[in-house]
């Protein structure tokens, strides 16, 4: 008996060896992802499927914040309907309870019965036993939130709390330079479209004669009309001029 119980130590002592490695691997990746600007969709996607297999959780979820609600953006159990979808308010059920105090909460039995618990009848996990839910944070500004779920009761150490919540502050950094970088393009788009608009109103103002605000309601008018983007009336306006100067 007790070289058997010498071996489950052992199994163990190996298991969490082994889980100790693929965090520190983890966290390694998910900052080479980082440094190389990979997809947001990707890395959630990552996140995901390792914290599955090192909380070996029955579920996991990653809500990010969009104005004022947090939206589901990714699930290890299949949830298409509601990703991108399913919205909670700030301090609405365990999740936005994270969200609002900034806290991991990690009820080990009848997580139902939490005072802060809601329930969504979409959702199968709502009747799990376990969660465990940290907030992800970056520069202290909260991004969003992991949830991890169980079906039988489920005690986390402090070492996993710790481990989830080192992942949210990476995956935290991740969502805003993907967010920081999608605004950038944003108004690089603008801008362009912007130059158009100004170089096509120029070319109205001269050859019919009117002002600025005038150019602006004729590009206006034609949009709307026709169904197409200023942008789109504009190049038209451009492209007329250009077809009009002598060829070199």
């Amino acid at each position: 008996m007790q070289n058997a119980m010498a071996t489950n130590d052992g199994a163990r002592e190996n298991a969490e060896i082994a889980r100790e490695n693929l965090g520190i691997d983890f966290l390694h990746e998910i900052g080479s992802r980082i440094a190389t600007a990979d997809p947001l969709e990707a890395v959630l996607v990552r996140v995901v499927e390792f914290i599955s297999t090192v909380g070996n959780c029955d579920s996991c979820f990653v809500y990010l914040l969009e104005g004022s609600d947090l939206v589901l953006k990714a699930s290890k159990n299949p949830h298409a309907k509601e990703i991108n979808r399913l919205r909670l308010r700030m301090g609405q059920g365990i999740t936005g309870w994270v969200a609002e105090h900034k806290k991991p909460v990690a009820p080990a039995r009848n997580a139902t019965t939490d005072p802060r618990f809601r329930s969504f009848n979409e959702l199968p996990e709502d009747r799990y036993e376990a969660f465990l839910s940290v907030p992800v944070l970056s520069r202290g500004k909260l991004v969003g939130v992991i949830n991890l779920q169980y079906r039988q009761p489920h005690r986390h150490t402090e070492e996993q709390i710790q481990l989830v919540s080192t992942i949210g502050f990476l995956v935290g950094a991740e969502v805003q330079m993907a967010r920081l970088e999608g605004e950038n393009s944003r108004l690089s788009v603008e801008l362009e479209n912007r130059k158009v608009i100004e170089r096509a109103k120029g070319i109205l103002q001269r050859n019919l004669q009117i002002d600025e605000g005038e150019a602006y309601l004729t590009l206006q008018k034609h949009s709307r009309q026709r169904r197409k983007s200023m942008k789109e009336i504009a190049e038209a306006v451009i492209l007329a001029e250009d077809l009009k100067q002598p060829q070199s």
